[in-house]
């Protein structure tokens, strides 16, 4: 049983675990569906914070000719923002290792960016997050990466794991957006689209 329902069949076009489960929060029927190397280059011109929206939208270009005329499609990326300086999936752990030291004691913005998509309109927004974390030490660092392996999150880090329990000290914005999903808006959306 759902509490959301519209004319829409649902497909969430994301490998991500953490987005199936806030999807799955909100009780709504939905399938997952991805595609193999999808490119997640962006435009050097293009504002950091508009990259999540710009991704999201190119990720839905690349199922539209697979979409039925009841299908939505759901879309989203998320980037971690230092400075300026985008932190998108490390490429192993050292490259974890240093986002994690960049990140510490410091204040980062997380930037999910959300595609709705039908054959007849689609429906972009995007959310921001201000994360803290408080002073990380390298044996912390170490035991974080090396135990749970944050290759698949932006920044290298996932709010949810042992690392948000003991090392983010203050959040600003949605928790759920941080986690890579802002759910609250996509659950709107939704119901307006």
């Amino acid at each position: 049983m759902t509490f959301f329902t519209n004319n829409y069949h649902l497909i969430l076009a994301s490998n991500s675990p953490r987005r199936r489960e806030l999807l799955s929060g909100i009780d709504v029927e939905y399938e997952i569906l991805t595609l193999p190397d999808i490119d997640e280059s962006y435009p050097d011109a293009i504002l950091r914070e508009e990259v999540p929206e710009y991704l999201s939208k190119k990720k839905a270009s690349a199922y539209i000719s697979m979409m039925q005329d009841d299908t939505l499609l759901i879309t989203a990326d998320t980037i971690v923002l230092l400075h300026d300086r985008v932190l998108g999936k490390p490429m192993d752990e050292e490259d974890a290792k240093n986002m994690l030291k960049d990140l510490s004691g410091e204040t980062h913005r997380v930037v999910t960016g959300v595609c709705l998509t039908s054959k007849q309109k689609q429906v972009c927004f995007s959310d921001t997050a201000y994360v803290t974390f408080g002073v990380l030490t390298e044996e912390e660092i170490n035991y974080y990466v090396e135990k749970y392996n944050p290759s698949d999150k932006a920044g290298a880090y996932g709010v949810q794991e042992w690392i948000g329990y003991m090392g983010v000290e203050k959040i600003e914005g949605s928790y759920f957006n941080v986690m890579g999903l802002p759910i609250y808006k996509v659950y709107r959306e939704l119901k307006r689209f």
